[in-house]
């Protein structure tokens, strides 16, 4: 619900950074509620997509490059523009498995060690574009390694099932 309230202007319409409203095409850009807008070094944004049928990187397909383009073209212009960091000193991601499945896009600052933004659970965009441009159902057939705590019920679910 937090995810349709900031897209409906319904809370944190104030913290909005940037936003295109295309319907197809467009995002809203906030700050991430980890960072606390003080300084560079943890620079934080969240691009969180108009689209609702979108929900992770598994659902991405070739149909939705514009999409990406944009959010990565306009995400690195507007937090240059906001916050003088140049697209060269960002790290620019999805999760997968993410913390919840509406498609966002992860803005940090490169020096930034941000949770998640490890190897293992963060897909760099410009990589998902080069991947949907090269095989448009790249994420429907590409088997993706993600970390799980052992207190997760996804985890329980892959151990009843006898897949740990």
């Amino acid at each position: 619900q937090w995810v349709y309230n900031i897209l409906e202007k319904k809370a944190e319409a104030d913290r909005i950074v940037y936003e295109n409203p295309d319907p197809s095409n467009g995002f809203v850009l906030v700050p991430d509620l980890k960072w606390n807008q003080n300084q560079l070094e943890d620079l934080y944004l969240v691009a969180v997509v108009h689209r609702r049928e979108i929900k992770s990187l598994r659902d991405l397909t070739a149909e939705h490059l514009p999409l990406l383009r944009n959010v990565l073209q306009e995400g690195k212009e507007a937090i240059v523009k906001h916050f003088g960091v140049p697209g060269s000193q960002l790290r620019v991601y999805l999760h997968y498995q993410p913390s919840y499945y509406h498609l966002h896009v992860h803005f940090t600052a490169l020096g930034y060690d941000a949770p998640g933004s490890s190897v293992e659970r963060a897909h760099l965009l410009a990589d998902v574009i080069d991947n949907l441009d090269m095989d448009s159902t790249f994420y429907q057939k590409r088997a993706l390694t993600f970390p799980l705590r052992a207190d997760e019920p996804l985890f329980k679910k892959f151990q009843e099932a006898g897949k740990v």
